[in-house]
């Protein structure tokens, strides 16, 4: 499995059926915007030129973390989950924090993912608070 930076269009536009698998109410359109970012860079993992999972991140600032790596979008196509190519990607994007000198990755997750705490936590992940918003 080789994971590689997707950085032109067209590698964008091949990882947006698969971001629309976590994103199912987002269209093809928004998914090619926010990837297409300067500050967001997306990676993905690829068995010979089939792109398997993608992982989009962020480095921020803010909350009570230090320089860290936001995990924003993350998801491996639905077939072949179970595959350890999840682990891979998140393996890869540890790997990269650290190059910049990142303290952490963090992310968010919905109360009800039970599966994914249960898949972050046996990665070292700790739950340390909730992230509380308000719809306008």
């Amino acid at each position: 499995m080789e994971i590689r930076e997707l950085i032109d269009e067209s590698d964008r536009e091949d990882a947006a059926p698969i971001l629309k698998q976590l994103w199912t109410d987002r269209d093809r359109e928004e998914i090619l915007t926010w990837t297409a970012e300067d500050d967001y860079y997306l990676f993905g993992a690829f068995e010979d030129s089939t792109l398997l999972g993608v992982a989009g991140v962020r480095i921020d600032d803010f909350l009570h973390h230090q320089r860290h790596v936001w995990l924003y979008d993350f998801v491996v196509d639905e077939p072949r989950r179970g595959e350890g190519i999840g682990t891979a990607l998140l393996e890869h994007v540890e790997s990269w924090a650290i190059e910049h000198d990142c303290e952490s990755v963090a992310l968010a997750s919905p109360l009800d993912g039970e599966a994914v705490h249960e898949y972050y936590g046996k990665r070292g992940f700790e739950k340390w608070g909730y992230v509380i918003e308000r719809e306008l």
